[in-house]
């Protein structure tokens, strides 16, 4: 394909996602005003996508890779796909792909609990035993260390889908799932990154532990348990033992990328639609309630990372919820459905309207959903990183519903 073509194709697309899908089947009647207003929406639409297509060229061209990141990474890949064949060829024990399923769920959670709803975000309180195995485990998911992965995940949503953003989803499909790995991160990245607060994340000594031994802690949790247990426990051959390791390690960050891609890409908008990220339910399943992206950009100090609590979904929220029961978590923060009716009303996309008429016993007129949506609110175009971040807006901060309020 020609650049031209793959340009026009992209721009094709940018134009595509901006119609209104709530427009009737059969054409209406207009206003010359809104003629006007409808061609001047399509021109700001296509000098937008016009003057998108040109920043993304130009960060390309820029774009210098890091070719021994891209070497390990099909090496990885290579093993994975060895692995696979392993796998659906039945040349794995049974012990094998339980003990590999179950590590990976461990590691996701030092993830997706820990460095993500924890660290980055503030969204509830783990005593220290909770932060050392969430620590222990983020180890084990071998995805840079939590001080690292906090502070590029705070500019991400900081600066969601910009230059500063780490794995900027408008650079496509590709470099937000795994290409912004393999290239030197954009200047934007660094002295955005700056005006980020990370104190906090300093401030807790299982992190700056974890800094200070985060080689041998990776070696550790990351190859050298789960080897030894597939090849001594469970018995299988040492080189077959080191192919599942790889394996899982390959799967489990391809999980977690999906969330920066897929979910950035494919799926419903129903509390702000003038963002990329979506709900998707099948990035929730392979990364244990990480894929309802929309909500969680919106509202990202909700320690469900989703308005539902629904656990078949959202496995992180059931293992959080169970370490609230124990104690280990307190001060969990989630948001008012008075709040989230409101956000859903203002910047929803037309999913909303089914939602909102399930909640009412009158259902809601066009007039109704124009006026909320048309209505501007001080909050508007802050974006914001969680709990805990300036930018927060005040009527939020008052309606955060906190619970299991006790000291860590």
């Amino acid at each position: 394909m020609s650049s031209n073509l793959l340009t026009n194709i992209s721009y094709d697309l940018l134009l595509a996602s901006q119609k209104d899908c709530s427009s009737p089947e059969k054409d209406e009647p207009k206003t010359a005003e809104e003629n006007n207003l409808i061609n001047g929406q399509y021109i700001g639409h296509r000098e937008d996508a016009q003057g998108l297509l040109k920043n993304n060229d130009l960060a390309t061209k820029n774009m210098e890779i890091v070719w021994k990141n891209v070497a390990i990474f099909v090496v990885l890949h290579s093993v994975t796909v060895y692995g696979l064949y392993l796998l659906f060829t039945f040349q794995l024990k049974i012990a094998t792909v339980l003990f590999a399923y179950f590590y990976t769920m461990y590691a996701a959670f030092g993830i997706t609990a820990g460095a993500h709803r924890l660290w980055a975000h503030r969204s509830y309180t783990a005593k220290l035993p909770l932060r050392i195995f969430l620590m222990l485990a983020q180890s084990a998911a071998l995805q840079n260390d939590i001080h690292e992965w906090a502070r590029d995940h705070r500019v991400h949503h900081k600066f969601t889908d910009s230059d500063a953003d780490p794995h900027n989803a408008k650079r496509g499909f590709f470099f937000s799932h795994v290409g912004w790995l393999m290239c030197k991160k954009h200047p934007d990245v660094f002295t955005k990154g700056k005006t980020v607060d990370m104190s906090d994340v300093l401030n807790d000594p299982v992190v700056r532990f974890q800094r200070k031994y985060y080689l041998p802690l990776i070696l550790l949790m990351n190859l050298t348990v789960p080897t030894y247990v597939t090849y001594c426990w469970i018995g299988e051959d040492f080189w077959t033992s080191v192919i599942v390791t790889f394996g899982r390690y390959v799967l489990s960050l391809n999980g977690t990328w999906l969330v920066n891609s897929a979910a950035h890409i494919w799926g419903m908008k129903p509390y702000d639609q003038n963002i990329k990220p979506t709900e998707n339910k099948f990035v929730a399943a392979v990364a244990f309630g990480e894929g309802w992206h929309n909500y969680h950009h919106v509202f990202p100090w909700d320690y469900k990372a989703a308005e539902l609590g629904n656990y078949k979904w959202n496995f992180t929220t059931c293992f959080l919820d169970f370490m609230a029961k124990i104690g280990w978590a307190t001060d969990l923060k989630t948001t008012s459905e008075e709040i989230i009716r409101k956000r859903m009303l203002r910047t929803g996309d037309n999913s909303l309207r089914l939602t909102l008429q399930n909640q009412e016993s009158k259902p809601l007129s066009e007039r109704d959903i124009r006026a909320h949506s048309e209505h501007q609110h001080p909050d508007d175009g802050d974006l914001i990183w969680g709990w805990g971040d300036k930018d927060m807006d005040q009527e939020e901060i008052n309606a955060v519903r906190r619970s299991n309020r006790k000291k860590a």
